[in-house]
């Protein structure tokens, strides 16, 4: 069974340079398994797993210039 049968949702966590890390899982804790695997180490400890907000697609202009 896909994975995607259960819901999953976007996660802006903030990172350490002030700008925020756009991710997506079924909880934030799945999304920060999610970019572990997609982004290298250096990027990894650049996120601050504990500051995020959970945000839907029409947000996602709102907070597109401060993606980094």
């Amino acid at each position: 069974m896909s994975s995607f049968s259960n819901p999953h949702y976007m996660y802006l966590f903030d990172l350490k340079n002030g700008k925020k890390k756009l991710a997506y899982g079924e909880s934030p804790q799945d999304a920060l398994k999610i970019m572990r695997v997609r982004l290298s180490e250096a990027e990894v400890a650049e996120i601050i797993p504990d500051q995020y907000i959970k945000i839907n697609q029409r947000q996602l202009q709102k907070y597109v210039h401060n993606l980094g």
